[in-house]
């Protein structure tokens, strides 16, 4: 069973910047891997994907511009670069990624709270 460990949320001001990471042991990030978040009382939406080949990006429209989906040389780690936060990206973000056999696996959540 893989399980994929988020990082790098916390507190921040308006304006400010995170980078969030994702990463597992002995899993590779050879397939799409993306970032969901969750923010209280709401669904979860998905934020950002990256194809397998990596060359491939879509990002929610309310992200556009300011947070980057990207992967090391290695395929060991998925990034989140987020710039400009807003309030309104307060929320838990997830990693989820796919396998091999296509069956996908999600991290247990990292908490991004924006706030003066």
């Amino acid at each position: 069973q893989v399980q994929l460990v988020e990082s790098g949320g916390g507190l921040v001001q308006p304006g400010g910047s995170l980078r969030l990471s994702c990463a597992a042991p002995r899993f590779t990030f050879d397939a799409y891997a993306s970032w969901y978040r969750q923010a209280p009382g709401k669904e979860r939406e998905l934020v950002a994907i990256i194809t397998s080949s990596g060359s491939g990006t879509e990002y929610l429209d309310s992200v556009k511009g300011r947070f980057t989906i990207s992967r090391d040389n290695a395929r060991t780690t998925v990034y989140l670069q987020m710039n400009s936060l807003k309030p309104e990206d307060t929320a838990v973000y997830f990693c989820r990624a796919w396998g091999d056999s296509g069956v996908s696996y999600w991290g247990q959540g990292t908490q991004v709270t924006v706030s003066s």
